[in-house]
Formats: C-alpha cells, structure tokens, sequence
C-alpha cells in the first residue's frame, strides 16, 4: 500500500474479511497498523476511504483525510466486484461509537464536524438500524450492476434499463450478494388472531396476498416509468450537455430566483383558512413520507425505560384511561388499543377534515368519493409523485412568521412574531416564549400564507433555511425540483397526460393553466418547453380548482393517493371489523379541536380549526365541543362457557381475541423474559385446550451477537433486564450502553489522597506532641506522670490540658505530699530519650 503521511493515507486496499468488519490491518510507512473504516465509499471505479488509525508509533486516533485513488484492473473482475463493492460500501459508526469518541463536554456541532446545514439536515434524518441495511444493500446493488456494465462494455439503449440487459441469474446473484434479496422477499406474516386485530408495527401484512405493500422499508411506489439521462440513475439536468426537447436543462437554483422566490414582505393572507391547515399538513406528510424510529428508548438524562415502567415518566406517557376501564388488559393491549383509537383520529381529520379542504369538494368527489369498504386490489404504498412533489405543495403556504398570541388571542406585548430563521433549531424559544399555547393560538387565529402564483416561496424557505451561525443556508425550493429530479420523476406535461388533463404544447395552453401570463412567460423563457418543466413547479403555478387550495394536477395525484391509502387498508377505521358500531360512533365526534381542548391550555377554540377566525365570536367553550366516550371500549367477557375468566401468568400477559367465532387467548411475556409453552390458547368446550405458558427470565448479557452492552462496558443480567456498568472514573453516556470519560478524578484517587491528607496529620500531630515533650524534657529531667483515679497514667504537656487546670500549679500542690514517695521510684519516669 502506498502512503504519504501518517494522516494521509491513499492506496490499493486488500480486500479481505477483515474490511467487512470494519477494520483493516495494513502497513503505514513500514509499521503495522489497524484501520477502523468509518466510512467508504465507492466513486466511479475509486475508492474513497476516512478512517481512523491505531498502531505503534502512531498518534492514537490519527484521522485519515479523504483520498481518491484509481482502483487496481482487478478490482472490476466481473467475479469478484459485488463482494468487493459490499466492502467498501458507506459503514456509518454506531451512535455507540460515536458515544465513546466524544465525551458529553465535547458532543456538540463543533465536534461532530457539523460544519455545514446539508450536514446538519443529513445528521438529522440518520435512519434506523433497519433502514441502514436496506439503504446500504441498495447502494451495493445499484453500484454493482453499474460496474458490471462498465465492465463488459454493455450497450445500452436509452430508453433500456441496465438490467434489462444483464441475465436473471446474475441480476439473482447480485441480489442476494449485495443483501438486498431478503428485503426483496414477501415478509413472513404472523398466523395468529393479533394479525387482524392489531396493525404490525411495519405496515406489513396489511394485504395477506400483497404483504408488502403499503409497509415502511420499502420502495416509492412508480407510478409512471422513471427518467434518468443515463436510462439508470443521473438525474435530469446532470449532464450540461444532455439536450430535452433541444435544450438543456434550467438549473434549479436559477428556476428558484426568477419564478418561485418573493420578499418576506410579499404575503397574501388566505381568507378562508387558519396557519393550522399548513401544520397539518407538514405534519402528514412527514408521517406518510418519512418516519424514522427514533435511537434511544429512554431520555437523555436518565430517563426512564419506558419498555419496563408504567409510571409517568418522560419521555413515557402510559395509557391509563383504557386500562382503567379493563383491568384485565396486559400493557400492551391497552399499547395497542390506544394506537387503534389515535391512528383513527389521524384517518378522520385527514380525510374528513383535511384532504376536502385542499382538493375542493368536486375534486374530492372525483377522486377519493366515499367509503365503500376494502380492497384489496388498491395499493396503499406511497408512490414517488407524491412524495417527493405534490404533498409539497404545502411549502407555498408556509407564512414568514410565526405568530404568538396571548390569552385574548392578540399579538402578545411580550412575545413578538418570530421570524422562521429564528425559530430553527431553537427549542429554547418554546420553553422560554410561553410554552405551547401562544403558538397554537397563533396557528388558530392567524390565516395561513395564499398560495399565488407570483408569490409561491417566501426568502425565509429559500435564503435563510436551516440556519447555521457560521455557514450559508438551504434552498427549500431548489430542493424540491432537484429532488423530483433525483427521483426520476417525468415532466409537468407527462403527469398531466396520467391524470386525463390535456398536455400544455403552446404558450397558449401554458397561459390556461397559469392565469398570471408573466409568471407563464418566465417558466417558459428558462425551460423553453413546456414538456421540460418540472412537475413540481407545473402542479404548484396551476389556477386553484374552486374551492381549493391545489390547481388540477395536484388534486389528482393526491386525491390518487389518498384514495389508495384509505380503500388499500384492511385496519382503516370505517372497515367493519376494526372497530364496533359505538366504537365508530365515539370515533366520529372527534375533532381536531377537541384535541387541541384536551392537551393544550386553550379554553376556546373554533368548531373547524382549519377555518380561520375571529375571537371571541367564532370561537366555542371546549366544555361544548364534543369528544370520545371510552366507555365503548370496556370489554365484556361471557359467562355462559367452560373457560371463564383467563388464568395470570406472572411476568406475562394476554391478548382476547375471536377465530373463527371462538375465544382465542395470546400469551406474551413483558421484556426481559421470553414464553415458554403454547403462546396461543382457544376455548372449547371441555375449557381452554392448553395450560397457560411461563415467562422465563433473558440472560442478555450472553447474547454474544448482540451484546446489550458496549464493549466498554460490563454488562450485569438483572430480572427481566440487565445493566450496563462502568469502571471508575468512567461513567454511562446517553445510550445508557456506553462508557464514556466523566471528566473527573476516580473515586480510588480521592479515598488515597483522603487517607494520604488523615496519614499526613496523624504525623504532624504526633511530631507536635514529640516537640513539645522534648522542650519539656530540655527544663526538667523528665516528663511527669499523672495517675487518673484508676491509676492509667496520663502523659501532661505545655499547654495541651484540661480548659481552667495549670500544670505548674497541680504540680505544685502535689509535690509536697508525693515528695516523700517519689524517691527511688524511677520506674514511674519517661526515659529522656523519648
């Protein structure tokens, strides 16, 4: 391997087992050192590699810069390139990892090297384990089959995709090699009662003959065929000189400076919807598009776990009303009812509420309609149009400002309107601004931002997103359009021919569907087709549909989409099996402004929180808004069979459930323990078919594949749990797996220096007393002695006596009478040596 500098290291890697672990043992300017890869990352036929070296001679934790090197003829072996592409795939360290590198002093921006808003973004949406490994197989697969057709010099067609070309049973191989074939596989569905009563965490399942759709992990369903320049993955507009329709491609930043971005003092309010419309929808569409898991079970600080305690701790909000009601329900039965009940109220503002407000009621009507039931032909997964351009519709909506209001409902003295720079990574404004209810007074009574055409992102998106006290800032716009394009997405006029609207081909037709002719006339001047403009921009320049807040396209691809998310699942709330009739019935009094009476200290509130309005007038008392009745969800069992009432298992639970019109029971064990015997039981009619299971306590702690604990610390099994312990002077990180630098002295440090300081004046206190017998001894031949009452005899020094006793005096009285029998009694005089 070749080197330039201990911090600097470029070469041929050998790409052996070792690199799949994450470490590399190389030699370094003729030393042998051990590299751990912290990340790789392969460019063309390059490697780019930062990690992190250990060896002797070496400065511990050297960091290696990033080097760019041509990889060796062999690399590109058509045998060998999906396992050599695997290794040197981006391996990002654990949160772990990152725990034991920086101590809590130093874990701020500064020292994770998050130096710039497109960092800070990235860190933000770090993504579970699970996501991780799918990403990572993803990227080994497409990388793979790039190189396979560099390799062999594969000609292909534009309008051909790249594995049109290779053979099914290579395209087999680098599936599975790359790892992404079991994520390319039906999921296994769980065969019991649960599965149609409870919604799997993952989504799958939802469509037994379909069981991946509509699940997380998956890919942005297509619903035309993507367009790359390259017919596989470079985006449109990546090459200056790749011609569309004769010409190239605006560059989106350009795209966002003469058609979409306005001053912050240009804002037209809508008169007819509150800012709460726009945080809805923010809201949902993060929910549908993007929900990561969040890498922590427990709060910073020493949280509780909330996967062991029902008491209300943060970040643990238990259920208790649902539980109250059905004392026989393990934890997480009410867990699993209480997510029913919220997941419902999700779907009802949403498609109640929420969907016919932007789309207008004939579109609504054209495109979702009414419920009629489920089915399963629809597919409920997310397609790519939608996420990635339609539901961002609502970023034209977003005001500059963020409004506070006080009690009255008017500008609070003390609270001025922030603008949404300012509130940007700023927690602190919440806590210290009011808490929660300024802002939703604001969101309530304050209407939201118009869409118009000449005002369709205001400098807050576009100039000042994500703010950094030392760096530049975001475009949110030209994120939008390089993403579509990124995606793949086809053009405006494309969409426009899926959804049955005529195609735009003149300026004319431009002029239709725009009404502002400046507006037209600057999109058409930048990209000089109208075939080339961006879906995203096309869908949000359309004249509104009437009573809308989306023009024709839009509605359609999202109406498209609403109805598929609706009809294609089998635990929608309206589905007859879901919940019961009293159930659905509570279920439909709800609101969001009930919501917002139960966990906000709003006393009124409007009837439709997305209608805009005046306060006091077109605000009700939340005692008349109306809520949910829990009393729907008590649960009865029957006494009229064998079974009765279900036997406890300790340090277990149950779930009821029906299967094919008998009772079913499905044991659980609480975390920390796994099930022993028959999970699952059925009444018959000679009683329950099986005895109850057992609950056995997990020895984590010896589950050497997935240590509980971080190598720097000792894991201790507990019951139901374990513990992860340090040594002193280190202490647990944020993880709570993880040993990390206290910063202070070890406590076996400051016990010797307390028996060193005790040691040190039991010496000066005994050197004082020697001193002040041996001045003693210099004026008389001897120390006396006295004697107590019980004859112990008492060493007497200078000063050091009894308070209001003078030693010269009591020696003074006693001399006469002890004079006569003190002669020849030396044995009762100190040596002068002493």
């Amino acid at each position: 391997m070749a080197a330039k500098s201990a911090g600097h290291l470029c070469g041929h890697f050998p790409l052996d087992e070792a690199l799949s672990r994450g470490l590399l043992f190389t030699r370094l300017q003729g030393k042998t050192i051990q590299m751990e890869i912290f990340f790789t990352l392969t460019v063309g036929n390059a490697v780019i590699v930062t990690a992190r070296i250990e060896g002797k001679g070496l400065e511990t934790g050297t960091q290696l810069r990033p080097c760019l090197q041509p990889a060796p003829e062999s690399f590109l072996d058509p045998s060998l390139i999906v396992r050599h592409l695997a290794l040197h795939v981006e391996r990002a360290p654990s949160i772990s990892t990152l725990a034991a590198h920086y101590p809590p002093s130093t874990r701020n921006l500064k020292k994770r090297e998050i130096l710039s808003p497109h960092q800070l973004l990235s860190f933000s949406k770090l993504p579970e384990p699970t996501s991780g490994e799918i990403a990572r197989a993803a990227e080994i697969m497409e990388t793979s089959i790039q190189a396979m057709k560099r390799k062999v010099n594969l000609k292909i067609q534009q309008s051909q995709h790249p594995t049109d070309a290779l053979s099914e049973d290579l395209l087999s191989i680098i599936a599975n090699m790359s790892g992404c074939l079991p994520y390319m596989l039906p999921p296994k569905c769980p065969n019991t009662c649960l599965a149609n009563k409870y919604r799997l965490i993952t989504g799958a399942c939802n469509n037994r003959d379909h069981p991946r759709w509509g699940a997380s992990n998956i890919a942005l369903a297509r619903w035309l065929p993507p367009v790359y320049e390259d017919g596989f993955s470079q985006p449109r507009g990546w090459n200056p000189s790749f011609l569309h329709n004769g010409f190239p491609l605006p560059p989106v930043r350009e795209v966002t400076r003469h058609v979409i971005q306005v001053s912050n003092e240009v804002v037209t309010d809508d008169d007819r919807y509150s800012d709460l419309l726009m945080a809805w929808g923010q809201y949902i569409d993060h929910d549908i598009a993007f929900t990561p898991q969040s890498t922590s079970k427990a709060a910073f600080a020493g949280g509780a776990d909330c996967q062991v305690t029902c008491e209300n701790q943060n970040p643990c909000f238990p259920i208790q009303a649902l539980k109250a009601l059905n004392a026989h329900w393990s934890a997480d039965t009410a867990y699993q009812e209480a997510r029913k009940v919220v997941g419902a109220l999700h779907q009802i503002i949403t498609l109640r509420d929420y969907v016919p407000s932007i789309l207008g009621p004939e579109a609504f009507q054209q495109y979702v309609g009414p419920y009629e039931g489920y089915d399963s032909t629809a597919n409920p997964t997310v397609s790519n149009v939608f996420s990635t351009a339609a539901f961002r519709f609502g970023h034209a909506t977003i005001h500059p400002l963020v409004r506070r209001l006080d009690a009255g409902f008017q500008e609070h003295p003390d609270l001025p309107g922030l603008w949404l720079h300012e509130a940007f990574f700023s927690p602190w404004t919440l806590l210290h601004g009011g808490g929660l209810d300024p802002l939703i007074r604001g969101l309530l009574a304050r209407p939201a931002k118009l869409q118009v055409q000449d005002q369709l992102m205001n400098e807050e998106l576009t100039e000042r997103l994500f703010v950094l006290s030392n760096s530049s800032t975001l475009d949110l716009a030209s994120i939008n359009l390089q993403r579509g394009r990124d995606h793949g997405l086809p053009g405006y006029n494309e969409w426009r021919e899926f959804c049955g609207l005529p195609r735009l081909e003149t300026p004319a037709d431009l002029s239709s569907a725009i009404a502002s002719r400046s507006v037209a006339d600057k999109i058409l001047d930048l990209y000089k087709h109208p075939d080339n403009i961006d879906v995203w921009l096309g869908g949000l320049a359309e004249n509104f549909l009437p009573r809308a807040r989306t023009g024709p396209l839009f509605a359609c691809l999202i109406g498209k989409q609403m109805k598929a998310l609706r009809d294609g699942d089998w635990f929608w709330w309206e589905n007859s099996h879901v919940f019961t009739d009293a159930q659905r019935h509570e279920l439909e009094k709800h609101s969001l402004s009930r919501v917002i009476c139960d966990n906000t200290g709003l006393a009124r509130v409007p009837v439709d929180a997305f209608q805009v309005g005046k306060f006091p007038e077109d605000f009700e008392s939340c005692d008349s808004i109306p809520g949910l009745n829990l009393e729907a969800w008590r649960e009865t069992f029957p006494q009229d069979d064998k079974c009765g009432f279900p036997e406890s298992v300790e340090n277990g639970d149950f779930v009821h459930c029906e299967e094919s019109g008998r009772r079913v029971l499905v044991y659980s064990c609480r975390h920390g323990y796994e099930l022993q015997g028959h999970e699952q039981l059925t009444c018959t009619q000679e009683g329950w078919d099986f005895q109850p299971p057992l609950c056995k306590d997990v020895n984590e702690c010896a589950d050497g594949t997935h240590p509980p604990c971080h190598a720097s610390a000792r894991c201790r099994n507990t019951k139901g749990g374990f513990q992860c312990l340090c040594v002193d002077p280190y202490e647990l990180g944020d993880d709570g797996r993880t040993c990390v630098d206290s910063g202070r002295l070890p406590r076996a440090t400051w016990v010797s220096i307390s028996l060193a300081a005790l040691l040190m004046g039991g010496l000066a206190g005994l050197t004082s007393t020697v001193i002040c017998r041996w001045t003693r001894a210099g004026t008389k031949p001897t120390l006396p002695i006295s004697e107590t009452g019980r004859g112990t005899p008492q060493l007497r020094c200078g000063k050091h006596q009894d308070a209001g006793t003078s030693l010269q005096g009591t020696a003074a009285q006693d001399l006469p009478r002890e004079s006569a029998g003190m002669e020849g009694r030396d044995a009762h005089r100190l040596p002068r040596a002493l």
